[in-house]
């Protein structure tokens, strides 16, 4: 067992009379310690249920043989945290997370580890950790929120924000707010769309890293109780079995996941988090991928804040297995892939039905025969941007228009608020990258102010910045290279046409070769926003999104 490195022989004696003071009895101390990294916490509402998950875990593995111990993990609730400084703060998180819990686990010497992560940055920090360390390891999720119901239709976490869009153009009354603000959000759990969270929770079932319902069973249903039982029996059988994490994790599966996503739907967030996890395999995974994937796959769900179903419903249809087995059924998912179950993916989905065809579409009857996500170059963009095409409406797909340039989102939001976009405009907000911001800030105020003022079909918004999954509409983010960095997207100039043609994953600024060369060389760097702190160190560190704003590794 690697945790007799810390607790047996002589040697280490004194390491054992520490875990004496921790109430372990000597028979616990010869069983394999398994780490459960828990992300419980009372300021988000995707992690307050998350102490009750854990315990189910602890049974779990108690029961299988192993010694279960708790350590945590922090996590940010992008909700709150948008639409001011603190949103810069959400992105940096994922590696904070990761490298905590690298050295918590090796500083430790656990056998292996159950995660019990959900929102946003904590899920692909956790899975960043995971490959990093190469042990058994399971996931299990807090789970989704319920759709929340006003006026008789559900509703969720982006209706929210397009309400204050609403109440911004006159065409709902503050007390029509107050109503959404006591009926959209009626559970814990990670909110109830298609969002970034929720996302990354059903690629963790792709990836094969987590069990059948991780993504969809929700946070308050006694069944993910059982779910979280079972995780804990799942990593002492891949304990058992010298099943480890990188045997999962691999390319092929990472393939699987964002074959999956564009089936899904997901937040265009994945394609910060799946390079980023790709990379702590050493596979250098290019946002391109994405393109002739998205050609062959359809788009089989549209959840919010694509279409009106949510988690819920999606995990009544049969969940992302049943998702699964219709893409696998026309060959495009890899089935010989190993996953925490010990069996395969296409033994896994063998038996998954489709429950309800209105919610997962079958093959034959897809949205659209492409999938959700979109990789658009161009001289604007020469090392790409991504766009959530199954949540554009169809007379946004080619649009052209005027540049509406801010070097700030507080700028979009009062501009978008005060009435001076217009339709046809295509907003551009720069110097919120990664570097730039720093932190890479999710623009959902914006999307959401555009969509509430209703103009959501025929303004387009174009950031280095990112968004939010609840974020619908034309909006294309993570610009690279990035406006801080002197991309082409900081010689924007006010009026400048800019032309977007999402089928052909163009974005074009329509200036000459000659003109940009010419403002290129008068374009200055930026003071830095912030000069202190972990986010200076974080700014001098980060790539730019096309590479899933990971940290460079500093040469020894």
């Amino acid at each position: 067992m690697r945790s007799d490195n810390a607790r047996a022989g002589i040697q280490q004696a004194p390491a054992r009379s520490l875990f004496n003071a921790l109430g372990f009895t000597s028979e616990e101390m010869k069983k394999p310690m398994v780490g459960i990294v828990s992300s419980y916490n009372e300021i988000v509402p995707g992690h307050m249920n998350i102490d009750k998950i854990v315990e189910a875990v602890k049974l779990g593995v108690a029961e299988a043989g192993g010694v279960p111990v708790v350590f945590p993990a922090i996590a940010v609730c992008d909700g709150i945290a948008m639409g001011h400084v603190g949103m810069k703060y959400s992105l940096v998180t994922r590696d904070l997370i990761a490298d905590s819990t690298e050295c918590m686990a090796i500083a430790h010497q656990f056998d292996a580890l159950v995660m019990v992560p959900n929102c946003d940055k904590n899920v692909p920090g956790l899975l960043m950790a995971a490959a990093r360390l190469d042990l058994p390891t399971v996931f299990v999720s807090g789970g989704p929120m319920l759709a929340g119901h006003v006026g008789g239709q559900k509703r969720s976490l982006s209706s929210m924000f397009e309400a204050v869009g609403s109440y911004a153009a006159g065409t709902m009354t503050e007390d029509d707010v107050e109503n959404f603000v006591e009926n959209v959000c009626p559970t814990c759990g990670s909110c109830s769309g298609m969002y970034t969270a929720n996302s990354m929770n059903c690629l963790t079932e792709a990836l094969g890293m987590g069990l059948r319902g991780n993504g969809t069973i929700p946070a308050v249903y006694s069944e993910r109780l059982r779910l979280a039982k079972r995780a804990g029996y799942a990593v002492m059988d891949m304990y058992n079995k010298g099943i480890t994490a990188r045997q999962i994790m691999t390319r092929d599966a990472i393939m699987n996941a964002l074959t999956v996503d564009m089936a899904l739907g997901c937040s265009t967030n994945s394609m910060l988090h799946l390079p980023a996890i790709a990379h702590e395999i050493g596979f250098d995974f290019d946002i391109e991928f994405a393109n002739p994937i998205s050609e062959k796959t359809p788009n089989l769900c549209h959840l919010a804040p694509a279409g009106p179903t949510y988690m819920e419903d999606l995990n009544e249809a049969g969940g992302v297995w049943a998702v699964m087995k219709e893409l696998a059924d026309i060959g495009l998912l890899n089935t010989d892939c190993m996953t925490v179950t010990g069996k395969t993916v296409g033994e896994n989905i063998k038996n998954a039905i489709n429950r309800n065809p209105e919610v997962i579409r079958p093959v034959d009857n897809p949205y659209t025969k492409t999938g959700g996500l979109a990789v658009l170059k161009g001289n604007l963009a020469p090392d790409g941007s991504v766009v959530k095409r199954s949540a554009v409406v169809a007379e946004m797909l080619v649009h052209e228009g005027p540049a509406r340039v801010f070097d700030s989102e507080e700028d979009a939001i009062e501009a978008i608020k005060g009435g001076k976009i217009v339709e046809g405009d295509v907003v551009v907000i720069r110097y919120e990258g990664p570097k730039g911001g720093p932190g890479m800030r999710e623009m959902l105020n914006p999307t959401s102010a555009i969509a509430g003022m209703g103009l959501g079909s025929s303004v387009a918004l174009i950031t280095d910045g990112r968004f939010s999954g609840a974020s619908r509409g034309a909006s294309i983010g993570h610009v690279s290279p990035e406006a801080a960095v002197g991309g082409p997207i900081a010689l924007v100039e006010e009026g400048d046409m800019i032309s977007i043609d999402i089928p052909n994953y163009k974005i074009e600024l329509k200036v000459s070769d000659e003109e940009l060369a010419a403002r290129k060389a008068k374009w200055q760097p930026r003071e830095p926003k912030v000069t202190t702190g972990y986010l200076r160190r974080y700014a001098a560190q980060v790539t730019s999104g096309n590479r899933g704003a990971i940290l460079k590794t500093p040469e020894i």
